[in-house]
């Protein structure tokens, strides 16, 4: 009779349902962090650490050297996975960008806002940065960088049947989307029927509840005092992380920008927790 053998390794992954169920990691936006990253950015990134949170979006190297910031890194068990794009250089040159990517060894690189001559964007801006962000993802492929777009409230102007984002959603070839679930809604759109919709597209998520009550806006602007702990506002931030495993999700970015962000980050990672582990 053959004996058949299981690694260990194999053994937990079929019997452990943190690892089983799902591949998410739970990051944060740096962002979340500003104001205390100005007063200390060392301790910022121990409670980082504290929180059980490895992966960060964005940051550095906060006035040290790129030694010292990446040795602070490597002492609290932190990596970058994402950089920022500005719109600005990518119709420049991408080397910035790239040459910030491969110094964190981050896959990911975000434009998180297209200028535009009035808010809501109309389709003739939106058509002319697809363009532009499928020609950058090309390039940063080929840098082993994954480029994506994060929405924020101003794409929901109509167009026909539907809105402006939907072209690029529809269009986009050589990039994914970095989807801000709070601007997505302060918009008007649905984020769970957008993931739904266009399965596949999201490597990343910013997750960010909003306050119950807050009134829309198209404009990409809002009172940040807004920013809920996750699953305490108007957003299904659970039906959305449910579709996140679904589609393989990687990275449930959190991002708080209220004054409050310190307490409840901790908050919502444990929500988070909680609904992958379901």
């Amino acid at each position: 009779m053959k004996r058949i053998f299981i690694y260990p390794i194999l053994l937990l992954a079929l019997f452990s349902p943190s690892i089983a169920a799902h591949a998410q990691e739970i990051a944060l936006q740096l962002y979340s962090l500003r104001n205390e990253m100005k007063e200390d950015p060392v301790k910022s990134h121990q409670l980082i650490q504290n929180w059980g949170i490895s992966a960060l979006e964005g940051g550095g190297p906060y006035g040290m050297s790129d030694q010292e910031y990446s040795k602070l890194l490597e002492e609290n068990q932190l990596r970058v996975i994402g950089v920022g794009a500005d719109y600005k250089q990518l119709l420049q040159s991408l080397e910035p960008i790239i040459s910030q990517a491969k110094k964190y060894g981050a896959k990911y690189a975000t434009c998180y806002w297209i200028p535009h001559a009035e808010s809501p964007i109309s389709l003739d801006e939106i058509k002319v940065a697809t363009a532009l962000f499928n020609e950058v993802g090309k390039q940063l492929k080929k840098e082993g960088i994954t480029f994506l777009y994060h929405p924020h409230g101003y794409e929901f102007a109509k167009d026909g049947k539907g809105v402006v984002l939907d072209y690029m959603l529809n269009n986009a070839e050589h990039f994914a989307f970095n989807l801000d679930v709070f601007w997505v809604k302060m918009g008007g759109g649905d984020p769970l029927k957008i993931m739904k919709k266009n399965r596949g597209k999201f490597p990343i998520l910013h997750l960010k509840d909003r306050k119950k009550g807050t009134p829309g806006s198209k404009d990409g602007r809002a009172d940040i005092e807004t920013n809920v702990v996750l699953g305490t506002g108007d957003i299904n931030i659970a039906g959305i992380i449910k579709e996140a495993k679904k589609q393989g999700t990687e990275f449930l970015t959190i991002e708080d920008e209220s004054s409050r962000s310190v307490t409840q980050i901790p908050l919502s990672v444990a929500f988070i927790q909680k609904e992958l582990n379901r």
